[in-house]
Order: C-alpha cells, then sequence, then structure tokens
C-alpha cells in the first residue's frame, strides 16, 4: 500500500497542516474541501497512521503527524529541487546573473570572484547589489536575484537552500576618544549598556522583533555600514565591525579594539552561507560565482629574509 503514495497526497497533507484547515487547503490549492478530505483519508489509511485528530472543530496534527510533517516536507523539497535542477539543465547557461551579497563581504574577494567570472562567462552580464541583514534574502526570495551571499541575517528562511560560505572575522571598536577605550581588560557587562551600541538596521521585515549582538540599553540604528564605519570613528558610540574594514584604522589609532563581556562567538566570527531559491537554483555561471565566492581569501605569504 505504501508504494502507491503520490506526491499529490504529500502536498495535501503538508497545505492541511500548514494552513489549519482543510477548507483553507482547498483554497490553497484550489480544491474543494471534499477533495482535501477525501485525499487525507485516503493517505491515512494507505499508511495506517492517523494524521489529524477530527475531533474538534478545525483539526489538529497527532503527534505521529507532525513527525511525518517533516518527513513529507523533507520528500516535497527534494522533488522540487529535482524539477528545478532539470529545468536549469535544459535551459543552459543564464543570459544574465543577478547576484546579491551582504555589506560585510569583503570587497577584495568580490573583486576577485567577479574577475574569474568575467574571464569565464564574458558574454554572461552581472547585476551586482550589496544589502544587509535581511535585504539579501529578500532579493533571492522575491526572485529578482539568483543568488545571495547572506551574513548579517543569522536565521535562513524556509525558502532558501543555503551552504556554508566565507568566515567573517568582527571585532568590537570605539574611536580614541570614547571613554570605553580607556577601559584596561574586559568591559563589563553593567558598563556596556550605559553606552551607544551603533548597529545596522533591517530594510525589510525578515528580521523583526528579534536583535542581533545588541547588549546595550542605548542603540543607534543605521542603514549602511559606510555610515555606522564614520559614527565610530567619529565616536559616537560602539559598535561590532568586519575586521578586513577596520585593520588599517586600528592600526592606525583612530579605533580602539575593545573587549566585551557577554560578546556571543558571533560577534567575533560571522559564518556567511550562499542561498538560493529552492525552486529555482542557479545555472552553470551562477554555480560558478558561488565556488569562487566561497573561496578564502588568499594571503601572500611572508617573504624568507636574507642573510646579510
Amino acid at each position: 500500500m505504501l508504494d502507491g503514495l503520490t506526491l499529490d497526497q504529500l502536498r495535501t497533507f503538508i497545505a492541511a497542516a500548514e494552513e489549519g484547515s482543510f477548507s483553507a487547503a482547498g483554497r490553497k490549492l484550489r480544491r474543494a474541501q471534499s477533495v482535501v478530505s477525501h485525499t487525507l483519508a485516503n493517505l491515512e489509511a494507505q499508511i495506517g497512521v492517523p494524521l489529524f485528530d477530527r475531533s474538534s472543530r478545525y483539526p489538529r496534527l497527532t503527534a505521529q503527524g507532525k513527525e511525518l510533517l517533516l518527513a513529507a516536507r523533507g520528500v516535497a523539497d527534494h522533488i522540487d529541487t529535482f524539477k528545478a535542477r532539470a529545468r536549469t539543465m535544459r535551459e543552459g547557461l543564464e543570459p544574465e546573473l543577478s547576484v546579491v551579497v551582504d555589506v560585510v563581504y569583503p570587497m577584495a574577494a568580490l573583486t576577485r570572484a567577479v574577475g574569474r567570472f568575467r574571464a569565464s562567462y564574458p558574454n554572461t552580464p552581472l547585476r551586482l547589489y550589496v544589502q544587509a541583514l535581511g535585504g539579501v534574502a529578500q532579493l533571492v526570495l522575491d526572485g529578482r536575484c539568483r543568488v545571495g551571499i547572506v551574513g548579517t541575517l543569522p536565521t535562513i528562511p524556509d525558502q532558501l537552500q543555503s551552504a556554508p560560505s566565507l568566515d567573517i572575522p568582527f571585532v568590537s571598536v570605539v574611536a580614541p576618544t570614547h571613554p570605553l577605550s580607556s577601559w584596561k581588560g574586559v568591559v563589563p557587562e553593567s558598563e556596556i549598556i550605559k553606552h551607544v551600541q551603533l548597529v545596522l538596521t533591517d530594510p525589510t521585515e525578515l528580521s523583526q522583533g528579534h536583535n542581533f549582538g545588541v547588549l546595550s540599553k542605548r542603540t543607534w540604528r543605521l542603514s549602511d555600514l559606510g555610515s555606522k564605519h564614520a559614527f565610530l570613528k567619529a565616536g559616537f558610540g560602539w559598535g561590532q565591525m568586519p575586521r578586513h574594514l577596520v585593520d588599517s584604522d586600528i592600526r592606525l589609532g583612530s579605533l580602539v579594539k575593545i573587549r566585551v563581556e557577554g560578546a556571543p562567538a558571533r560577534m567575533q566570527v560571522l559564518s556567511m552561507r550562499a542561498v538560493h531559491r529552492k525552486d529555482a537554483p542557479p545555472g552553470p555561471a551562477g554555480c560558478s560565482l558561488i565556488q569562487w565566492l566561497n573561496e578564502p581569501e588568499r594571503r601572500p605569504a611572508p617573504r624568507a629574509s636574507r642573510a646579510p
């Protein structure tokens, strides 16, 4: 009996669970409620497990139903990936590639990857966007970009397929004129919360209700990393910055590195991820660019000292 299971049954099960009622699932699938009910009853009979408790006004997932829902979603995702990959193979090379990268991604690594892309795919135009927090994921979700490199948004939406990319070291910094610059050792939480923390604001609602790496009670929210960098150097507050963007400032003394008590690991190393929509994987050009964007930056080897 289990060999007779169909993808349609699983999608109906997923819709009913997500929509909360058979009638709502019918509207989503553009079917009559009776068809949805019949499909689910047949599915339960085939697998011999009750998926829904129908004793109340609205059907509720049983314990077995909750567990099988995860498996059903996995099967549906794999099928969607299979179909999307087949479509990509059929379509061949992309006529144009739209990419969005997180604002903290190192520009040197981006330039290197784009240079390789230009040499390998000279006839494929590239459209590039730079965003922060949910702005990267939103452009990919909307279909405006085929590929994204997410960093400052910790949670990846379920509609996106993701894979590890670069790790970006972060440091907490202040201007030399800021009171925290003269603090010896680790700045305790009781002290850090007294000072303004400069943080990026999300242009989307994907991180609504969440604060990532915010420790101070007082915050100034800025829409771009350039403004945050300038405000830090002006002494308006403290904040985290990608190490590669402030290395020279720390070396020249225009910013001072501080250590903050209770700082989560995410405030020290930001793990970036390459993303695309599960139903729209990138073609050959996009896959190549992702590979090049994921390659760690190659630093020149130190010169061997010569004997006098």
